[in-house]
């Protein structure tokens, strides 16, 4: 565990449950004497123990920066860039609201990072020079072992619908998946496997036939995951769930082989960033090598850089699933996703669709013997 970890540790024990909120909710990195007095702030949606390792990597690099990274909401995090009297302004925004961060690009909030880095950046991961995607995290399914002794592993869609409409009654209220109507990433999720897969109602339809369970985060369903109340749960964030897994020896984790939707944390460094050099050599470090390599060693976030080919890497990952892999597109499309007719549309008939599943499971129950 590093320093920095040990000691947030040791203060949270004393704090109150609000102070032990908000102490993690921030982490500072001063700066070594003689450096700049303010900080380069990050606003950043991704919890601290995920991020401390990259941090403490770029401080130790260049420690003449002050740092202070502010983890928060990716709905706060919109919200307070577009709020003027919101200070101090962020130098970095990072994010995996990927709809939002487009947005934000696309309205004129982002500057340009004209740097070799930036250049040679993957055209698939970024958009202009402006917005670029830093992590590469599979969706994933996570079952019980019992569940895969019992009925067999899950390695693809087709097995779970396979599964999911061959054993209802005994995986009713058993299974657990994203509420599309109260999280943004479970929206997200539903829209682009809709494009993608013509056999998506007919899982959301076998998904209603057993009353599954929908949550709003990845930790919600892990938790349960773990104390047995699921046996199965569909469409969470890899990055999440690979260490909870490690963790939990009888749980199971799949990458889909059929196809898995991979969904990207963007950073961008806004136009009124009060320090622009020091939020480009960050920018640099997150899409260079050095970055690259520690998001990939000291975390489960997992790197693009084309260089990179070890474990946690989008080349090790495409070496085993190839064209399974469908990172969701940095692009216009993106902006669908926040047209309130579409998402009207798209909720009605996902709600349709979930309850004619649970509608003719209840029917099939009645008139069995």
């Amino acid at each position: 565990m590093s320093l920095v970890a040990v000691l947030l540790a040791t203060v949270l024990l004393t704090l109150s449950p609000l102070e032990a909120a908000l102490a993690q909710s921030r982490l500072d990195y001063p700066a070594r004497a003689g450096g700049p007095g303010e900080p380069l702030v990050i606003n950043g949606a991704l919890d601290t123990p995920l991020i401390a390792p990259l941090l403490e990597d770029f401080h130790h690099r260049n420690p003449d920066l002050a740092l202070r990274y502010n983890n928060l909401t990716t709905l706060a995090i919109y919200r307070d860039f577009l709020d003027d009297d919101v200070t101090p302004r962020p130098d970095v925004v990072l994010s995996s609201a990927m709809p939002w961060q487009y947005r934000l690009a696309n309205d004129g909030h982002a500057q340009p990072l004209a740097s070799e880095a930036a250049r040679r950046w993957p055209a698939w991961a970024r958009w202009r020079h402006e917005l670029f995607a830093f992590t590469f995290e599979p969706v994933v399914i996570v079952y019980r072992r019992e569940l895969a002794e019992r009925f067999g592993a899950v390695t693809s869609h087709a097995d779970l619908v396979d599964l999911l409409t061959g054993h209802r009654r005994a995986l009713r209220g058993r299974v657990v998946t994203y509420d599309p109507a109260t999280s943004g990433a479970g929206y997200t999720y539903a829209i682009e496997e809709a494009r993608l897969s013509p056999r998506y109602w007919e899982l959301v339809n076998a998904l209603g036939g057993v009353d599954t369970v929908l949550a709003g985060t990845t930790r919600d369903m892990l938790e349960g995951l773990a104390d047995g109340r699921y046996l199965i749960g569909y469409n969470l964030l890899g990055s999440y769930a690979r260490d909870f897994v490690r963790e939990h020896p009888e749980l199971e984790i799949a990458v889909p082989d059929d196809y898995a939707l991979v969904t990207q944390r963007l950073a961008f460094i806004p136009r009124d960033a009060p320090h622009p050099m020091a939020a480009r050599r960050f920018l640099d470090y997150l899409l260079g090598e050095a970055g690259q390599r520690a998001i990939s060693e000291l975390t489960t976030l997992g790197a693009i850089h084309p260089a990179l080919d070890g474990p946690g890497t989008a080349n090790a990952l495409r070496q085993r699933l190839g064209d399974a892999l469908r990172p969701i597109r940095i692009g216009p499309g993106l902006l669908a996703t926040l047209d309130r007719l579409k998402r009207e549309a798209l909720l009605t008939r996902w709600t349709r669709e979930f309850q004619r599943g649970t509608i003719a499971a209840d029917t099939r129950d009645e008139t069995s013997p």
